[in-house]
């Protein structure tokens, strides 16, 4: 490793800093907090070996580094932590791009949203997303009570299911919860399906896998409160959902890779 190499690294842990702590308002309980922490060290261990060339001088993709500049400038503008965790990726990318082993370029490449998954973009900057998480799940639960025919009314995320309240509030958009879900899926998915060419549509359907986890978490609520009253419902059971959904979301993650893998081998013996 050359002493370019050392400088470009501490580069890199400057502007990782700097977008980590530009807005601390993620900075919640533990486990919000803890994935997003974990994900960096997940994607430098995925990404072993880390093979170096030792027959070039050290240099960096000029291109990237122009891109990853006018991302941060973006960010800084618009206040936003996306198209800064965008620029470390790009720096990232510049660097690995020149330095790394070709053979180990195709491994990088695809865990790079790992590395994106590293800034709680999720949390910061997709709040109309946490919105529409609430309005579609309050809509879907809804119109699963009135197909087994309980009373239910409906006034945007606030459900009357047999003449209890129910409130899909801020805390059930599970917004904190989707990034720590993508981690998880995007580790599994690499795991599983990192060499195959569907890895990246499978990386897609992350996104809805976790719409479907926070809505089975909302309706198992709603199934709590109804059976066991509202104060059951919204206090330790409302407080282990988060946990619950992403066992759920793996186990349902898991499932989907497996029955590829499975579909994939018979259809090669066939």
């Amino acid at each position: 490793m050359k002493n370019g190499d050392r400088a470009w690294f501490a580069t890199l842990a400057v502007l990782a800093g700097y977008v980590w702590l530009r807005d601390r308002t993620w900075w919640g309980t533990a486990e919000d907090v803890l994935p997003i922490l974990t994900a960096l060290p997940l994607f430098v261990w995925l990404g072993h070996p880390w093979r170096l060339r030792s027959d070039q001088p050290f240099q960096l993709g000029t291109i990237h580094l122009v891109v990853a500049a006018g991302l941060l400038v973006v960010g800084a503008v618009f206040d936003l932590c996306l198209p800064g965790a965008a620029a470390w990726c790009l720096a990232l990318w510049a660097w690995a791009s020149r330095r790394c082993e070709s053979a180990d370029l195709h491994r990088i490449r695809r865990l790079l949203p790992l590395a994106l998954l590293a800034f709680p973009w999720v949390t910061l900057d997709l709040q109309p997303v946490g919105w529409w998480f609430r309005l579609s799940s309050a809509i879907t639960v809804a119109n699963l009570f009135s197909a087994l025919d309980f009373s239910v009314t409906r006034t945007g995320v606030e459900l009357l299911v047999q003449g209890l309240p129910i409130s899909v509030d801020a805390a059930c958009s599970g917004l904190k919860a989707l990034q720590s879900l993508l981690i998880a899926g995007a580790v599994l998915t690499f795991v599983m399906k990192g060499t195959h060419r569907s890895y990246w549509i499978n990386l897609l359907l992350l996104f809805p896998l976790a719409w479907i986890s926070n809505t089975c978490r909302i309706l198992a609520i709603c199934i709590a409160a109804m059976t066991w009253g509202s104060n059951f419902a919204m206090g330790a059971f409302h407080a282990w959902g988060g946990l619950a959904v992403l066992v759920f979301m793996f186990g349902l993650c898991w499932a989907i890779l497996r029955v590829q893998q499975v579909a994939s081998t018979t259809s090669s013996q066939s």
